[in-house]
């Protein structure tokens, strides 16, 4: 196998891995029922006029399975950090203490799960299309090397191992999304 081709198929690989890596990082923010940090990340804060990421001017913690706790650094970030939750509209209604915001999140209903899972499964929709183009450049990358001088086996062995590569890329998509939907299912 040429230096070429072994570099298409590098690409392809290391761009599908992109793709999981975001569908994973994006399934987190979507919440199951338990609470955890990360589905604050992508909240920003107006801090003296510049957006902040939330955790950056407080300690997020998680107190039990439905509290999370928030404890800015600086005891005048507690009604930006307030109002920025309450813009999200993330349905979590922040409780300000004076010292501490706390968020309590309601046990999800039977609806609102089924909403979720909507949303779970149009990530891995977005993932599948991702991965799918990248199949789709890589294949035309191949034509471009048999146009300049590969021979069609090569060509034609390359295309099967970047089916392959979208093969396992889409399953692990598929098996992303099966756990994310039996855990917000779960009661």
């Amino acid at each position: 196998m040429s230096e070429d081709v072994s570099l298409v198929l590098e690409l392809a690989e290391d761009g599908m891995k992109k793709a999981i890596g975001h569908l994973e990082s994006e399934l987190l923010k979507i919440r199951a029922g338990r609470a955890t940090p990360q589905m604050l990340d992508g909240l920003v804060v107006d801090y003296y006029g510049t957006p902040t990421p939330i955790n950056q001017v407080g300690n997020i913690s998680v107190a039990d399975a439905r509290t999370i706790t928030i404890q800015p650094w600086e005891k005048n970030m507690l009604q930006p950090i307030e109002r920025c939750i309450i813009a999200a509209n993330i349905g979590i209604n922040p409780q300000n203490d004076g010292a501490i915001i706390r968020l309590f999140l309601p046990p999800l209903t039977e609806e609102r799960r089924r909403e979720l899972v909507k949303r779970v499964n149009a990530e891995g929709e977005q993932s599948r299309v991702a991965v799918r183009s990248i199949r789709r450049d890589a294949i035309e990358d191949i034509k471009k090397l048999q146009k300049s001088g590969l021979s069609e086996d090569e060509g034609k062995d390359a295309e099967k191992e970047i089916q392959q590569l979208t093969t396992k890329y889409i399953a692990a998509v598929d098996a992303a999304l099966a756990s994310r939907e039996k855990e917000i299912m779960a009661v």
